[in-house]
């Protein structure tokens, strides 16, 4: 057999064991996170599917073809037990992601339902209220980024806050569904282990839980968008509430999260809006608005980020203040974009 063929053999067969090797791992993770049954039983299923891949593939790499092929079988055969599961909205969920956000269009007005407006003490205290509120969109005045930071400078939760010119606001931020009394995991987000919601709330909710409960280090951040631009993505929101009520997705940490779906929405309205490592890693968004133009160039991102910082005004409120005028004292309105220009 001539030399070439035997290296595009070997580096096939190299390619193909590292493959399974790498799924078998995948397998693992997927089965100790989403196989029935406790956590003890589901960890135990994925120890032994772990044990098993690996002698599989041990063997196979010492010739044994037999063990090549159970490997592929075993594979085939985890993947139709995945591509059976189906995203639900029947399961016992905790309170704050209890209801599904719906909507109704008709011109210019919006009825939002079950828009979030809890009265939070604690993480576990609080009072659950879910209203009905309607918003006439030539009243739509601007459109604010908030970042929360909770882990890292690389990482935040990004949602975006609609005002209008009667000083109202709803925030739209996409989050995933927890059980009642599951916690949230990062990997388990690459698992289909949540499913995904879109968040309607009033910004003394869904900011100052953040702030002043969970202790996260929250950022205002105004956008320059046309009228136009911020109705359409207002709409977007509405028609994907919609959708998500209609038909159930799982949550995912990179394809379907806070970001990648407002990033899709956004590319309706600007088809040139460009892909990029920062809406993945979400604490460096600022610099990506700034880069596209949708955050003016006035300032600096860091000046941006000293003026928007609004975590010490969040903790200040009190109940009877006007916190979407508080957190905002202090930080400069966005300009308005070029005429024709939709988002920067």
């Amino acid at each position: 057999m001539k030399p070439r063929r035997l290296w595009l053999i070997g580096t096939a067969g190299a390619c193909a064991a590292l493959f399974l090797f790498a799924s078998g791992a995948w397998g693992a993770f997927a089965l100790a996170y989403r196989a029935p049954g406790s956590r003890g039983l589901r960890f135990a299923v994925a120890a032994a599917w772990a044990t098993g891949c690996i002698a599989l593939w041990v063997a196979w790499i010492a010739g044994h073809t037999s063990a090549g092929a159970s490997l592929v079988l075993a594979h085939v055969a985890l993947l139709l037990w995945w591509a059976t599961m189906r995203a639900r909205n029947d399961h016992l969920w905790a309170d704050d992601v209890a209801c599904l956000l719906t909507g109704d269009i008709d011109g210019d007005r919006v009825e939002l339902r079950n828009v979030r407006d809890f009265a939070w003490r604690a993480e576990t205290d609080y009072d659950i209220r879910w209203d009905t509120r309607t918003f006439d969109l030539r009243r739509l005045e601007r459109v604010d980024a908030i970042l929360s930071y909770w882990s890292s400078e690389a990482i935040a939760h990004a949602m975006l806050s609609f005002g209008f010119d009667d000083a109202r606001h709803v925030v739209f931020s996409v989050e995933i569904r927890r059980k009642r009394g599951e916690a949230f995991s990062e990997i388990g987000g690459f698992f289909r282990q949540f499913e995904l919601i879109l968040i309607a709330a009033d910004e003394r909710d869904i900011v100052r839980v953040r702030t002043n409960v969970r202790g996260e280090d929250d950022y205002l951040f105004p956008l320059r968008m046309s009228r136009d631009a911020m109705r359409s993505l207002f709409v977007s929101y509405v028609e994907a509430a919609n959708e998500l009520a209609r038909k159930p997705r799982f949550y995912n940490t990179v394809t379907s999260n806070c970001t990648t779906i407002v990033y899709r929405m956004a590319r309706r309205i600007d088809g040139a809006l460009p892909f990029d490592l920062r809406l993945l890693l979400t604490g460096y968004l600022p610099e990506y608005f700034r880069s596209t133009g949708t955050l003016d160039r006035r300032l600096s991102v860091d000046e941006w980020r000293r003026l928007g910082r609004i975590t010490q005004r969040a903790r200040a409120t009190r109940p009877e203040d006007d916190f979407s005028a508080a957190i905002r004292d202090g930080v400069p309105a966005a300009q308005s974009p070029p005429s024709g220009d939709s988002t920067t």
